[in-house]
């Protein structure tokens, strides 16, 4: 119920501030040429000519867009199938659906990436689609291997067999990378043409001197608290559930949680990003997507925390073992939520740029 009213007092408090906004754009349109001059402009008017900017680094951000888009829908469809088909009681039934959907949804990866670099100019598709296809699954398997020849080392029943992993290595080859062309093929020839209600000038504005609190890193690493504050009672269960193996069986509520996140993290984007816009910064890109992802640096802190005073874990395997997957989770926050803060953020830039008359 407090997310759901910061939330809304949130949503209130940028629209009325954004109708004020076009109120003073408006009636700076019935002045003079002269008297617009001797006026004071300020606002997020003034970068209209930078904010479709090509974003920096944009073959990753394209990748980590991609990336989010499909863990949001693994996720909810996972919560939602094991809700259906009462899958809480097995753990391995579990990962194996999540492994299997996660291949089924790469569609979904390819087109968004491809969408996005394309849409922003990008030519070297080729290179997108490889680095969509790996990130994730790279990842996982850098952590992932480390941990196992761990297992191994210490000869663990953790340990993953060589051909379960013959068998995740055949999934990604035969399935997951041809799914990912295949949606970079839809996304780069439909829906992906430059439609900015502005155009881009040729050099950029300068970016004025700001209040110490209006930077961008500051803005980053503010934006996180509130979406880490949504979900931080359902992280203590799923940690407790994981980490002393009892069965969680709330998937109902860890839906509900599920939403609000995604509610509270759009929000906080959409915010974030006005105060930046509003400023005469125009380097939205990057700071709406790590505004909400930045969440998933305050999660890893937490579990610092959680295996300090909760766990009774020691020995290198062990440690390894639970910060090795405890990453791997943070890292799949950090990409989700970094996908609905830049969409939320993207959708906002849009529409209030599409609505104001720019000369």
């Amino acid at each position: 119920m407090m997310v759901l009213f910061l939330t809304g007092l949130v949503s209130v408090i940028l629209l009325r501030t954004v109708k004020r906004d076009f109120t003073r754009y408006d009636r700076e349109e019935g002045l003079t040429d002269f008297d617009r001059d001797l006026g004071d402009e300020y606002g997020w008017k003034q970068v209209h000519g930078d904010v479709f900017r090509q974003p920096p680094r944009l073959m990753l951000m394209s990748a980590l867009m991609g990336t989010g888009s499909q863990l949001v829908i693994l996720s909810g469809v996972v919560i939602l199938y094991t809700i259906l088909g009462d899958l809480y009681a097995e753990r391995a039934t579990i990962l194996t659906t999540t492994i299997f959907l996660y291949a089924l949804t790469s569609f979904v990866a390819g087109y968004t990436s491809s969408r996005y670099y394309t849409r922003y100019g990008g030519k070297d598709w080729v290179k997108t689609v490889v680095m969509t296809a790996s990130l994730w699954p790279g990842a996982v398997s850098l952590i992932g291997g480390f941990i196992n020849l761990l297992a191994i080392y210490y000869s663990s029943s953790r340990a993953i067999s060589f051909y379960a992993l013959l068998s995740v290595v055949a999934l990604w080859v035969f399935l997951c990378f041809p799914l990912t062309l295949l949606g970079t093929v839809v996304g780069r020839n439909w829906g992906s043409q430059p439609d900015f209600p502005c155009r881009v000038n040729p050099i950029p504005r300068p970016i004025p001197e700001k209040v110490w609190y209006a930077e961008p890193m500051m803005i980053v690493a503010l934006g996180g608290i509130l979406p880490f504050g949504s979900i931080f009672i359902e992280i203590y269960f799923i940690f407790t559930s994981f980490w002393t193996y009892r069965i969680y069986y709330v998937y109902g509520f860890m839906l509900l949680v599920f939403i609000i996140l995604l509610i509270v993290s759009a929000c906080v984007s959409i915010v974030s990003t006005y105060f930046l816009l509003n400023s005469e910064d125009h380097r939205w890109h990057w700071v709406s997507f790590m505004t909400c992802a930045s969440a998933a640096g305050y999660i890893y802190l937490y579990s610092v925390y959680y295996f300090m005073v909760k766990t009774k874990m020691t020995g290198m395997f062990q440690t390894s073992f639970y910060f090795g997957y405890t990453a791997i989770l943070a890292l799949g926050m950090f990409c989700m939520l970094g996908f609905i803060g830049h969409t939320a953020a993207s959708l906002f830039v849009r529409k209030i740029y599409q609505n104001v008359k720019i000369d």
